[in-house]
């Protein structure tokens, strides 16, 4: 989970892992310079529970404070939560089902929920919009472990890293499958996400 001045709203995506039905994750946040009180708001569950490790370095981008989490991460397998989203509770154990009764498979993506404007900016012609249900979503990621170390993370790049793994990934000749199952939740409500971001400053 990466944040940057996301204290805010990551109360939000932290209780929702909490309430897995899964119980067997461990969650690295990394703070990417934060300027807010993020520590402060992450501190009680860090607190408490085990699972949960804090990271922080200077403010890098949302490509490198992934890699970084990557790196510390010791699971099986590597999926990512957006400070900003949130899972539905049987997330987690839905998908690692998935890919335990399909053991080939590289990584599994999709399943979506999108609260708020399902539109984007294209990472091709930022001019131009395209359908979010048209695009490469990074949360819904669900990779193994050993296949996204050989990938070596995502490409440092200001927007679509997400889709820029994702061509890396086919090009390598991963096997790769989408589920329809919505258990990821996106919000795009939010008028500082990146894609927003993006879309004021164009």
């Amino acid at each position: 989970m990466t944040a940057f001045n996301r204290a805010h709203v990551i109360e939000r995506a932290l209780d929702s892992l909490c309430s897995q039905h899964e119980r067997d994750w461990e969650c690295i946040i990394v703070d990417d310079g934060s300027t807010d009180n993020i520590a402060s708001i992450t501190s009680p569950y860090i607190m408490r529970d085990d699972r949960f490790r804090f990271l922080q370095h200077s403010h890098r981008g949302q490509a490198m404070t992934k890699n970084a989490g990557i790196l510390a991460a010791s699971g099986l397998f590597i999926t990512f939560l957006d400070s900003d989203d949130e899972y539905t509770e049987d997330h987690l154990s839905m998908r690692k089902a998935m890919l335990e009764e399909y053991p080939h498979l590289d990584l599994l993506h999709g399943g979506v929920t999108i609260i708020g404007d399902p539109f984007v900016p294209d990472m091709h012609d930022p001019s131009k919009k395209i359908h979010l249900h048209d695009c490469i979503i990074g949360g819904t990621f669900f990779f193994k472990h050993t296949s996204l170390r050989q990938l070596g993370g995502f490409p440092h790049i200001q927007y679509g890293d997400d889709t820029a793994l994702y061509s890396l990934a086919e090009e390598s000749g991963f096997s790769i499958a989408k589920t329809d199952y919505a258990s990821y939740v996106y919000h795009r409500d939010l008028p500082d996400s990146l894609c927003n971001a993006l879309k004021d400053n164009k």
